[in-house]
């Protein structure tokens, strides 16, 4: 048993561990390559988070299933390179929306050179994508600017917030299938289409990363409260301090309007509070720590991780499945 990819993903055979490495490999030359320009400061600026690392999931999710086809076609390495400069661009956009300082454990973009960099270096990564993708054929364009759309419109909605008399949790959750089942999805229906996989394996893949995507965000909200910035690479609580509601904060609204617990009530009004003061945000970090709103929020991912595992049953078994439902597996363990 070896490990690769994120969250010490372990591939079980030689040959598929080879050639995920491999195209894993490839990827990177292929994210510093297209993230290089002619005005050095543009590539310091667009290779700060390519060079900070991160758990290139979208790509890896791109390798696995290009295994179903040819894991060599000449497709498959530009695909995964499209999708994570996707990913990387919305990375810049989202730390200037959140007003983040750190991602994946150094300064965020802007943090160090301030929003309208960050921006326009997100655009920049957009414009790069796009220059790869058209090599890719039109059928891929049409796709991947559909998952963009779902991606924005996500975003959008999340901003925007539930209309009168619609459940926030259902809300939040179809939010999250546009802002990161889109992209996860895309990364495994490129890598099953770019591969000449049949038509049924990209469908049931495609199926899988959609669910596969939602779950590894609400594992992302779980962290958000539970975890620490030496353990997630991030600073603790962002989207709590910003006043944008994850699946944690959502459980808790929802308890303290069943059932109107005194507790439930303080904690909601203290989440609702100016959470720019460090004690207090502390404060209700710690008490969502040992709510049962967070434990409820860990069940949905489980939930989800489940439900993309059982999306592969009709797959051929064979180690690149075992790699795929062990995906699941990682994503649930992160929540925990």
């Amino acid at each position: 048993m070896t490990v690769v990819g994120p969250f010490g993903l372990s591939v079980r055979d030689q040959a598929l561990e080879a050639d995920v490495q491999t195209g894993l490999a490839a990827v990177e030359a292929g994210l510093l390559d297209a993230t290089k320009s002619d005005v050095p400061f543009i590539t310091e600026a667009a290779q700060h988070l390519v060079l900070a690392g991160g758990k290139r999931f979208r790509p890896l999710l791109v390798m696995l299933a290009a295994q179903f086809g040819d894991p060599y076609a000449p497709g498959v390495v530009p695909s995964a390179v499209v999708v994570e400069l996707t990913h990387l661009a919305t990375l810049y956009h989202d730390d200037v929306m959140d007003e983040a300082d750190v991602r994946r454990g150094v300064p965020s973009a802007n943090a160090r050179w301030g929003n309208s960099i960050a921006v326009l270096t997100g655009d920049f990564l957009f414009a790069r994508a796009s220059h790869t993708l058209a090599d890719l054929g039109p059928e891929a364009v049409r796709i991947q600017s559909e998952a963009f759309e779902r991606l924005v419109t996500g975003q959008i909605l999340e901003t925007a917030g539930p209309t009168d008399g619609r459940d926030p949790v259902e809300h939040y959750l179809d939010v999250l299938g546009g802002k990161t089942g889109s992209l996860v999805a895309v990364s495994c229906r490129f890598g099953a289409m770019m591969s000449g996989a049949d038509e049924s394996v990209v469908d049931i893949l495609t199926q899988y990363g959609e669910r596969l995507g939602v779950a590894f965000q609400l594992a992302d909200d779980v962290l958000d409260i539970a975890s620490d910035s030496h353990e997630s690479g991030k600073t603790p609580g962002i989207d709590l301090r910003e006043g944008i509601p994850t699946l944690p904060v959502l459980h808790l609204r929802a308890a303290a309007a069943a059932h109107g617990r005194p507790e439930d009530v303080e904690l909601v009004a203290l989440v609702d509070s100016d959470l720019t003061d460090d004690e207090r945000h502390a404060e209700v970090l710690r008490r969502l720590r040992v709510h049962p709103a967070l434990e409820q929020a860990r069940r949905d991912t489980v939930r989800y991780a489940e439900e993309a595992r059982e999306m592969l049953a009709p797959l051929p078994d064979g180690y690149a499945k075992s790699a795929l439902q062990e995906m699941c597996d990682a994503v649930v363990h992160r929540a925990r």
